[in-house]
């Protein structure tokens, strides 16, 4: 049988983990958070890192070439060094047999960086050859984001209670120190994203009628302003600051918690709130990380595979 033949009568599966990304050493605790979730729930399928962000993927290239960086960083393990876009993953898992592949997205809503890694998936998944035998994919197929996507089979109202399920601690922690829950969120200027974001917060103050539970985002609706301004109506005196981020990288060090003028904690500060920032990426949390796994076990189950 030649090599292409077993290459592509191949049924192993694997799974392709894609995140943006950080640069920030304490930011890699939440992507190694979701990361480890997979690996426990699937610990005999192959699953190999993939960061979406062209810019975060060069940084960590130059830093391969820097042995200083390699020497004050130890514990950075070699694979992230050479982490590839989610196209490159895809392809090299392809080349070593896997003819199945579930690309699992380790991002919040389905916005700008979901809709590129879906057109990515749908269009390799729609190549076709003269002989069906020799197609590229069995089966490549993509799960959901943290707060679901449009898809008529599983609602994403579904997906927004079970995050917010997962995040009861913050609303046992908020109580505890009788403050507001303000978490700050990504957003993005081009991308109606915002609905979702609102949603969930209207499902974290159905499970606690009790707590003051607001969202925001650094880009896009709804903003800090809006924050500011419904604090103000609800005469809130203390905040929880947390982020609405996978990992704690540099939008938490610097426009969250940071001591400039115009980060969040900052900005709170002066409009008269006691702030607690919590420098903490949702991906710490194994009950909401575990939810990546869910949903990866779902994309699977859907196009008639099992990760194991």
């Amino acid at each position: 049988m030649s090599n292409r033949s077993q290459a592509t009568h191949n049924d192993r599966t694997a799974i392709v983990l894609a995140m943006f990304g950080t640069t920030v050493q304490a930011g890699l605790r939440g992507l190694f958070g979701v990361e480890q979730a997979l690996r426990t729930a699937f610990p005999h399928t192959s699953l190999v890192l993939a960061f979406t962000s062209n810019q975060i993927r060069r940084v960590w290239q130059k830093r391969a070439l820097d042995p200083a960086f390699r020497a004050q960083h130890p514990k950075i393990p070699e694979y992230l060094y050479q982490v590839q876009g989610p196209l490159a993953a895809i392809a090299n898992l392809q080349d070593r047999g896997h003819g199945n592949i579930v690309v699992q997205p380790a991002h919040i809503v389905p916005a700008e960086e979901f809709h590129d890694l879906r057109n990515y998936v749908c269009s390799l998944a729609s190549i076709r050859t003269m002989k069906p035998r020799w197609r590229p994919f069995r089966s490549l197929v993509l799960g959901r984001p943290a707060l679901g996507t449009y898809d008529l089979k599983r609602p994403y109202s579904l997906d927004i209670e079970e995050v917010a399920k997962a995040l009861a601690p913050d609303i046992a922690l908020a109580r505890q120190q009788k403050a507001a829950l303000v978490y700050m969120g990504h957003g993005n200027h081009y991308f109606p994203s915002g609905g979702m974001y609102l949603e969930f917060a209207a499902a974290m103050q159905r499970q606690a009628p009790d707590v003051c539970t607001l969202i925001g985002t650094v880009e896009g609706f709804p903003s800090l302003a809006d924050i500011l301004a419904s604090l103000a109506e609800k005469k809130c005196k203390r905040v929880l600051l947390k982020p609405f981020l996978i990992s704690a990288g540099d939008h938490v060090a610097h426009d969250m918690a940071g001591p400039q003028e115009d980060s969040w904690r900052s900005i709170l500060a002066r409009n008269g709130f006691e702030v607690e920032p919590v420098l903490q990426g949702l991906g710490e949390l194994a009950q909401f990380a575990n939810i990546f796994a869910r949903h990866a076990a779902d994309a699977a189950h859907d196009a008639g595979l099992e990760l194991y």
